[in-house]
């Protein structure tokens, strides 16, 4: 029997609704505070966009459902707030692309174009976020593993597509003079916060990590449990998001300095595998674990907006 759970993951009404809501917590949030809206809507307008395009092109969900572009909005409005920073979301949207472009590298030896296309997006984000670089040996061996597409030309694609955006940089950096940015960029990776010594304290972050913690046990349990249902490339493809989940909650959980940046990451991966949770359950209790994580998304959405508000004296 179809439940409130199945109607509404399988309704064509429910990205439209939950965009609708998204715009009016962000208009409501701007005559609270009076920032400028624009930038945080545009940028998840386009990473939604980019989502529904990655979801569908590679059939993350075996079932019409809009689950995983919605469950990308709800939880980049509870992990980045209302004013998300302009880095991070570019970070956020290359990080998007980079999956995009590396899923269509499928079992495809010769796909040196998306691959490259794909580390050029990584290069991108280092430009800003410069511990991204820390998956790319993740990234490499998941290339030869799970997508199955490692090879002598894809793993040359992916070095070239990695230094191309800081070569087209240097150019710019010897014309303005600014020589010392690149030596001074790479020598932060070598900067380690002590364990669990610069854990945010603020109740947003907190909050937020929890959440997607959560989440993520929850929609890779299910998955671990159902996934013979899924075709095997679909298996591949949830099986490498489940790696690239464990591996940023542990960075986040050991260098938490860089939570704003990866709590960004880990809502980009934890939305197809919540959103296969929520689309392809259909018991009395999943129902109701429906009913309850929307209830609690929706509270922890108005929290976050709670927490924004100015204080006056």
């Amino acid at each position: 029997m179809k439940r409130l759970q199945n109607i509404i993951a399988c309704s064509r009404f429910t990205l439209p609704v939950v965009a609708s809501i998204c715009v009016l917590l962000y208009v409501g949030a701007y005559f609270m505070q009076g920032h400028d809206i624009w930038l945080p809507v545009v940028c998840i307008a386009i990473s939604t966009l980019l989502i529904g395009e990655w979801s569908n092109d590679n059939a993350l969900i075996r079932i019409y459902s809009g689950m995983v572009p919605c469950a990308f909005i709800v939880l980049s409005i509870i992990s980045t707030g209302y004013y998300p920073s302009l880095s991070g979301s570019l970070v956020q949207l290359c990080f998007i692309v980079m999956l995009l472009c590396l899923f269509r590298a499928y079992q495809d030896h010769t796909a040196t174009g998306w691959t490259f296309y794909a580390f050029f997006a990584i290069g991108i984000a280092s430009m800003m976020f410069v511990q991204v670089l820390f998956f790319v040996p993740l990234l490499w061996i998941l290339l030869f593993t799970k997508l199955q597409a490692g090879g002598l030309r894809t793993f040359v694609a992916s070095l070239l597509g990695l230094i191309t955006p800081y070569w087209l940089a240097t150019a710019w950096l010897f014309y303005t003079e600014n020589t010392t940015f690149l030596a001074t960029h790479f020598m932060s990776l070598t900067h380690f916060e002590p364990v669990f010594a610069s854990w945010p304290t603020d109740t947003k972050t907190l909050l937020s990590f929890a959440f997607l913690f959560g989440l993520s046990i929850i929609g890779t349990i299910h998955f671990l449990r159902q996934k013979h249902y899924d075709k095997i490339r679909t298996q591949m493809l949830y099986e490498l998001l489940i790696i690239l989940n464990v591996f940023s909650i542990i960075f986040v959980v050991l260098q938490p300095i860089h939570a704003d940046f990866l709590l960004r990451i880990i809502t980009i991966i934890t939305a197809p595998i919540i959103g296969h949770f929520l689309a392809l359950t259909r018991t009395k209790i999943t129902n109701i674990a429906f009913i309850a994580i929307t209830l609690l998304a929706f509270a922890l959405a108005i929290v976050n907006l709670w927490i924004s508000l100015p204080t006056f004296s």
